[in-house]
């Protein structure tokens, strides 16, 4: 039956299928990390992380979903420019990182209680893959699988920790380090900037209108304000969870000062908590939150290239991703990941400003204003990520270039002179 709005308990199961796509072990290792090295600063370094790792990629969703998907959003700088950055943005947060990554790290949560094999690795990773590509045969009824059962599993489990933390008296929060002293909400923001999640923001957007026109709501306009509201809906789930696992990290960090990841920090407190339990129940938080994430990221990419290529099923596409991101979870994952983040480094400042500019007012929507303000951003961008020697160094001496951001300005640049530009 079809209905013209999305309403009640059907909107918030796609707030929680759109916060379950995101939501993976990047998600659960920045905010502990960012906590046990923030200390007493920590709700200032909160504060940043959430402006980049909230309120960007929910942004990034709403303006996929007001433009109508990520090619047509890539499309007012040149359709050129979208077909590559599309292809780019998919590979990038798919199969050649983010994808492996979801089962490699959980089966690292799976290694305290299993001991390390090889052999135990492959076997895990086939079945995580296996079960990923069968949900995600069916895009569409994610909702049903990801968001009425997995999601409010994965924040029982969260809470159960969270819990842990309150009921066991604590001395409070660590001494920041000195990255969290000076500055703590530009620390935090940078945090934030790492965990990528704008680019899958930006993939997401495509999947979610799948499930709610599978809700019965067809209306264009209408699947837009849906996507729009399960966008605010999972940037308010992020915003609980991101403050609990924070504050776990903050208490962790005064416990067991010398933590070098998130993940190491959990462990420890979950360990200190609830013994071998505490254990069991951080395996089960990463290989949902990843299981989730690796879902997600089939659906989205797989969508995306059985559009650009109708000829190859979608089926043929899920299995293919999944059979590939299973061969990169165990051969060259470290390779993997020392070429792929340079160039999600490379991207990731277009993919920013792309977003800016496509909620700035009717006089900027300018094929000129996109086209420079992307173009000088990526001039920096892509030589400050990748080893070119004399050029990079160049690219990084640029105002904010120590900090990564060096592409603000000249992204600021190209926008006057695409806004003055005639077209």
């Amino acid at each position: 039956m079809q209905t013209n709005t999305l309403r009640g308990k059907k909107q918030l199961l796609i707030g929680f299928t759109l916060f379950s796509m995101f939501f993976g072990a990047g998600n659960l290792i920045f905010p502990p990390y960012l906590g046990a090295q923030a200390g007493t600063r920590l709700w200032l370094a909160f504060a940043g992380f959430a402006v980049s790792a909230i309120g960007l990629p929910i942004a990034g969703v709403v303006a996929v979903a007001r433009a109508g998907g990520l090619p047509q959003l890539a499309e007012r700088v040149h359709p050129r420019f979208a077909q590559v950055f599309s292809i780019l943005v998919y590979l990038s947060i798919g199969p050649c990182l983010a994808i492996p990554r979801t089962a490699s790290t959980s089966f690292a949560m799976l290694e305290p209680l299993a001991g390390e094999s090889t052999a135990l690795q492959w076997g895990y990773s086939l079945l995580f893959f296996a079960a990923a590509f069968l949900v995600a045969q069916h895009p569409e009824k994610l909702t049903q699988r990801l968001g009425k059962i997995l999601c409010p599993a994965l924040l029982a489990l969260i809470l159960l920790l969270f819990a842990g933390c309150l009921l066991h008296a604590a001395a409070g929060y660590g001494t920041p380090t000195a990255a969290y002293t000076a500055l703590p909400a530009v620390q935090g923001i940078l945090d934030g900037y790492q965990t990528m999640d704008t680019l899958a923001g930006l993939n997401f957007g495509a999947v979610i209108a799948l499930n709610i026109q599978a809700l019965g709501v067809t209306e264009p306009r209408e699947v837009e304000r849906g996507t729009i509201r399960a966008g605010f809906l999972a940037a308010g789930l992020f915003a609980v969870v991101y403050a609990m696992l924070t504050h776990i990290g903050g208490i962790a960090g005064a416990a067991f000062p010398g933590c070098e990841t998130g993940a190491e920090t959990l462990t420890l407190l979950a360990n200190a908590l609830f013994g071998r339990v505490g254990q069991v129940l951080l395996a089960a938080i990463f290989i949902i939150a990843c299981f989730n994430t690796c879902v997600g990221l089939i659906s989205g990419v797989s969508e995306y290239f059985h559009q650009l290529w109708p000829k190859v099923p979608y089926t043929g596409w899920a299995a293919f991703f999944a059979l590939t991101s299973m061969l990169l979870s165990n051969i060259g994952l470290a390779s993997i990941l020392e070429l792929s983040v340079p160039i999600l480094n490379a991207i990731y400042p277009a993919a920013i400003v792309l977003i800016f500019l496509s909620f700035l007012p009717g006089r900027f929507q300018r094929c000129s204003v996109y086209s420079w303000a992307i173009g000088l951003a990526a001039l920096q961008s892509i030589p400050a990520a990748l080893p070119l020697g004399p050029v990079a160094a160049l690219a990084n001496n640029l105002p904010l270039g120590a900090l990564g951001f060096g592409w603000l300005l000249p992204a600021a640049v190209g926008m006057g002179i695409g806004f003055l530009k005639k077209s």
